[in-house]
């Protein structure tokens, strides 16, 4: 496991050479050196035996014939960042962390094609090595990682997705595997919260919420959409409404009917003017007060839309004036290291609308630096099964007709 930055001395002491606060690219090169190989030395040798050993003239001979593993980043099979493909979910309680699909957009109300963020983002995934500079992280020597694949969602019929959702989300959590949920539609963060709380017992959990749209209509077209996951996801007694923070809301796509249910379930809203404002710090503050108010642990829900429209064009609601990516992967990171998350979705990305794959990646950047964040605050990997994930699944929580 990473050592936390703030106990590392390379952090806090004067550097003994020169008498200065050593910089982050001189404390990353030191991190670097203590990092092991092992998972890459694993991965060379299996690569070697299954996909065997390259033609004579190839001098470097850690190169296999097939491709296996992360070389070359054009090649391959698209799981995330070339995890391992588990097709036997019975297994997922083996890994650290579980990617899965969530391949739905039925409830789109506007601009479709969020059923194909998954394979957009596990695409443009292969372009990424499992290691960081800056938090001295490598991914693969430090946790386990699969993907799971995806959640066989039912096209025009959110109910029965949901249902789908809330079934596979729960086998994952129950399992002691981090959840990341790769969307699909905003309509899904119910049924993934749903899922989460089936296997809480009697412990809550607090829902941050990055996005510009509120998403907390009863209904929208007559139907829960993606613009109503946080009514009934807070009609749940393990989700109080008093512990959804919500950061990036504005702009001329927050429907009133939304911010009337926010008025009277006493929500918590940061505007984008708020988060600069009042700065970063105060913000993640701001957040983890509420979150974490008699909760147990934190779910995150991830709109891409949340970052201004310049720099994620491919999603569905697209609204300009939401934060930098710098702002939004700051709050996230800092959100992380000081709080116990139980799961992350990343929502809303739909590739046909893309450019350069450029939203698919900035989601592929929110889930690893999420994953780097638990390591480097001693959440990953877990060496035993959180205490808020109860063994017994729940009946159902919320009736709903």
């Amino acid at each position: 496991m990473t050592e936390n930055p703030s106990e590392n001395p390379l952090f806090n002491s004067p550097n003994s050479n020169n008498g200065h606060r050593p910089s982050e690219a001189e404390r990353a090169l030191e991190m670097e050196a203590r990092l092991p190989l092992t998972g890459w030395q694993q991965e060379v040798s299996q690569g070697l035996e299954y996909g065997l050993e390259a033609a004579e003239s190839i001098r470097d001979r850690t190169i296999p014939t097939f491709s296996r593993g992360e070389l070359p980043h054009y090649a391959g099979i698209n799981t995330f960042m070339k995890a391992p493909y588990l097709e036997d979910v019975r297994r997922v309680g083996e890994y650290d962390v579980a990617i899965v699909g969530v391949p739905h957009d039925s409830g789109t109300t506007y601009r479709p094609g969020t059923r194909f963020g998954p394979q957009g983002i596990r695409r443009i995934s292969a372009l990424y090595t499992p290691y960081n500079f800056e938090l001295g992280v490598d991914l693969r020597e430090q946790i386990t990682l699969c993907d799971v694949g995806d959640i066989f969602t039912i096209p025009a019929n959110n109910e029965k997705s949901f249902d789908q959702i809330s079934k596979g989300i729960a086998h994952i959590f129950s399992s002691g595997a981090f959840p990341i949920i790769l969307g699909g539609d905003h309509s899904i963060g119910f049924p993934t919260v749903r899922g989460i709380c089936r296997h809480l017992g009697d412990k809550k959990v607090g829902i941050i919420h990055f996005d510009r749209h509120a998403d907390t209509q009863e209904t929208d077209l007559d139907e829960r959409m993606h613009t109503c996951p946080w009514f009934h996801a807070t009609n749940m007694v393990n989700a109080p409404a008093k512990n959804l923070v919500q950061l990036g809301i504005g702009g001329w796509q927050v429907p009133r009917q939304g911010v009337k249910v926010c008025r009277e379930r006493a929500t918590n809203i940061l505007t984008v003017t708020d988060i600069v404002e009042k700065g970063i710090d105060a913000a993640v503050d701001f957040a983890l007060e509420r979150a974490l108010d008699g909760t147990d642990c934190v779910y995150i829900s991830f709109d891409i839309d949340c970052i201004d429209a310049g720099f994620v064009p491919g999603t569905g609601w697209p609204e300009p004036g939401g934060l930098l990516p710098r702002e939004a992967l700051s709050l996230l990171g800092k959100i992380i290291q000081k709080a116990p998350v139980c799961g992350l979705e990343v929502v809303e990305v739909s590739p046909p609308y893309d450019i350069s794959d450029m939203t698919s990646l900035m989601a592929t950047r929110v889930i690893c630096d999420t994953m780097a964040h638990l390591i480097v605050s001693g959440q990953l990997p877990r060496k035993q099964k959180p205490a808020y994930i109860h063994p017994e699944a729940q009946p159902q929580l919320v009736a709903w007709t």
